[in-house]
């Protein structure tokens, strides 16, 4: 075998795995921003090795800093952005207690390594791959970190949609989905705080006089999720949070919740927007205030998609697996990028289950063949 044959750059399953693990390790929940900026110091100095142009823009309202890193060749012209999020749900010291960083065979455990530290680490590994071999890809390829994705992407879906309306295509690393499916599909996702204004007074000698917030909330709670639930057409409505009253002994005077609602269309979506505007208490002498609307836009699997899926499917059919594609009620940062028409792949990431729980992990299995189909993409997209 030739010395040049030896030196050949390979995809090899244990580096990536312990890639994966470096960044795992560094623990980033979304809202403590000097926590995430470790992961994109991090992350910068690594895409920063590899020669790409690097932009890091400062986070703000409390979040972490926005990194972009793109191929130094192919100029302007539009190209492949691949969307990444570095945050995840899980607080400090998750690692050290209630999901320790850990292999059991084919399953690897730790804070964050499903959704989405393993799929952040794949794309930035295929990078690496290509730029080793002394390679270029047909299309500039922009890597993106999100620094809040779990929490919606306040401060950086302006930036998202800015950067995808200039690319040709759009490659999201969230986590495969049921044995390695991938999303070409996405409901969209709205989200409101309702709040009741009643009228306290003494809750026994004049409960006749007040007008209670939590007893008309309940009114509320129960029309909203009976009116905007139905599963047979993948809509649902949950309210999460609830508080209201100050002590037992008064009529409370205010109650307020978060509604989260799961829309499959735009003319559903329309409907929930009506729906919130034209809202009314069951009770005349209490007063309601509602405040929120559209968190992330839903898409279909539009014909741009169902290419760029098929294209997808070739490459894994080479590679050796069977590639399948689902819609799902989740929102990822591919929602923005999907509803503006821009053909979108999501789930791109490591198979595994368990995402937001302290039994989040990942197949070890996966890891090699993400890798190669993330590759591929980046070689043969045009």
């Amino acid at each position: 075998m030739s010395e040049k044959v030896k030196n050949e750059p390979v995809i090899d399953p244990d580096e990536i795995l312990e890639g994966v693990l470096r960044w795992v390790d560094i623990e980033s929940p979304s809202h403590d921003r000097d926590a995430v900026n470790n992961m994109v110091d991090c992350v910068e100095g690594s895409v920063k090795n590899l020669g790409l142009l690097v932009d890091r823009k400062l986070g703000r309202d409390g979040f972490g800093d926005i990194l972009s890193a793109r191929t130094p060749w192919g100029g302007e012209q539009p190209g492949i952005l691949i969307l990444s999020h570095l945050d995840t749900v899980h607080p400090l010291g998750t690692k050290d207690a209630l999901l320790k960083i850990r292999r059991e065979g084919d399953k690897v455990f730790g804070p964050g390594i499903y959704d989405m530290k393993a799929g952040a680490y794949i794309a930035f590994y295929a990078m690496r791959h290509i730029i080793r071999k002394n390679e270029k890809t047909p299309l500039p390829v922009t890597l993106m970190y999100i620094p809040e994705e779990e929490v919606g992407s306040p401060t950086s879906r302006d930036l998202i949609v800015e950067a995808a309306k200039k690319n040709k295509y759009v490659l999201v690393t969230e986590p495969a989905r049921e044995g390695g499916k991938i999303v070409t599909a996405r409901n969209g996702r709205l989200q409101y705080t309702v709040k009741v204004i009643g009228q306290p007074s003494h809750a026994g000698s004049r409960h006749m006089d007040g007008r209670s917030a939590i007893k008309e909330m309940a009114k509320q709670i129960l029309r909203m999720e009976d009116e905007l639930t139905n599963y047979d057409e993948g809509r649902t409505c949950s309210v999460g949070t609830i508080t209201g009253g100050t002590t037992t002994n008064v009529v409370p005077h205010e109650c307020k919740v978060s509604v989260d609602i799961r829309v499959p269309d735009e003319d559903y979506q329309q409907r929930v927007l009506d729906f919130f505007t034209s809202l009314t208490t069951f009770d005349p002498d209490c007063m309601l205030e509602v405040e929120g609307g559209i968190d992330r836009p839903p898409y279909d699997k539009f014909r741009g998609i169902e290419e760029l899926f098929e294209h997808a499917k070739g490459l894994a059919d080479k590679i050796g697996f069977d590639l399948e594609d689902l819609k799902t009620g989740g929102g990822s940062d591919g929602n923005f990028t999907g509803a503006l028409g821009i053909p979108t792949l999501d789930g791109l990431g490591a198979d595994g289950h368990g995402a937001h729980s302290f039994d989040e992990f990942i197949y070890y299995s996966s890891l090699e063949e993400r890798v190669k189909l993330m590759l591929g993409l980046m070689q043969t997209l045009e």
